[in-house]
């Protein structure tokens, strides 16, 4: 299969392409569909669930979104990619993280949205697994914002599913974008983007 990495995706190297379970796939809409389908499955799960801020629950997470795909769903990460932290730091940050939001959310620092947008940036900014970090950070996302009482987000279109920024086109642009603008301290973009 060839991959095709578009722009602000995680390249997957040979050995981490190995890992591919479903042996039936020999395309990146294969691919894509798959994952998405097995998203969906985990949605119900995932609605039920109350210790979202752990590092345990981010990793269960991920292995439930993607472990019928990928052997390394859940695990974190062992190689350095053109995004994210040093993989050893990823665990330690993930931690600091968790304390932070919840810090966060018990002082009011800052309104709901603007929690769980700095909450969603600093997840895929660490990068903490082989792929599907931006998937998985939005879904964590939209738990944390309906956990606090309030709608989940659109994340640029009224019909947001979780493969739509997948594909490179003006919505997944303007989300790239407005990435770039929080790694410089302006969530503001962002915070519109989620809305939109």
């Amino acid at each position: 299969m060839k991959y095709i990495f578009i722009e602000g995706a995680t390249p997957i190297d040979e050995d981490e392409r190995q890992d591919l379970i479903p042996r039936h796939i020999q395309t990146q809409d294969q691919l894509n569909a798959f994952e998405n389908l097995n998203i969906a499955q985990v949605m119900p799960w995932a609605d039920k669930q109350q210790n979202l801020l752990t590092v345990s629950f981010l990793k269960t997470l991920h292995k439930r979104m993607f472990g019928q795909t990928w052997k390394w769903a859940g695990h974190f990460r062992k190689s350095q990619k053109n995004i994210g932290i040093e993989a050893y730091r990823i665990e330690s940050e993930l931690h600091q993280l968790c304390g932070d939001v919840q810090y966060q959310i018990h002082n009011r620092s800052f309104d709901s949205d603007e929690i769980a947008i700095r909450f969603h940036h600093r997840l895929v900014f660490i990068h903490a697994f082989v792929n599907g970090n931006g998937r998985h950070a939005r879904l964590v996302c939209d738990l944390l914002i309906q956990s606090l009482g309030n709608r989940s987000f659109s994340w640029g279109s009224k019909t947001y599913n979780h493969n739509d920024l997948s594909s490179l086109n003006d919505m997944r642009r303007a989300y790239i974008s407005a990435l770039k603008s929080a790694d410089k301290g302006n969530y503001e973009p962002l915070i519109i983007f989620s809305r939109e």
